[in-house]
């Protein structure tokens, strides 16, 4: 019998290990990634109210094509930057939610830098 790693949950304790450091505030509110294996989404959070700000993702009616790939990560980045920027967010904490920097969560914050968020 062949012994795989569990990746979710070692991907959950990562998360809970960043979760533990990162906190949004009402100044610089935490940008949220949760990545699936058919989409991405994307949420500005205020921790101390426990409120969501902003969110997007590749389900929305503005993203076209498939949600999977990295264009489509990059324009979540975009939109979620250009809701906050209605909101007045400009910066940001960036919780990449256990993820490895690479790949669709790079893209989706190099698309909320390209959008105007700070972080």
């Amino acid at each position: 019998m062949v012994n795989r790693p569990d990746t979710k949950k070692a991907r959950l304790r990562r998360h809970k290990r960043i979760r533990g450091k990162i906190s949004g505030t009402a100044e610089r509110p935490r940008l949220c990634v949760f990545r699936s294996q058919n989409n991405i989404y994307a949420q500005i959070i205020d921790d101390v109210k426990g409120v969501t700000l902003v969110a997007a993702s590749s389900l929305d009616k503005a993203i076209t094509g498939n949600g999977g790939n990295k264009e489509a990560a990059r324009a979540v980045g975009k939109l979620v930057a250009e809701k906050a920027a209605e909101k007045k967010i400009t910066d940001v904490v960036f919780d990449r939610g256990g993820n490895i920097y690479h790949g669709r969560v790079k893209e989706l914050a190099e698309g909320a830098r390209e959008g105007g968020l700070n972080f």
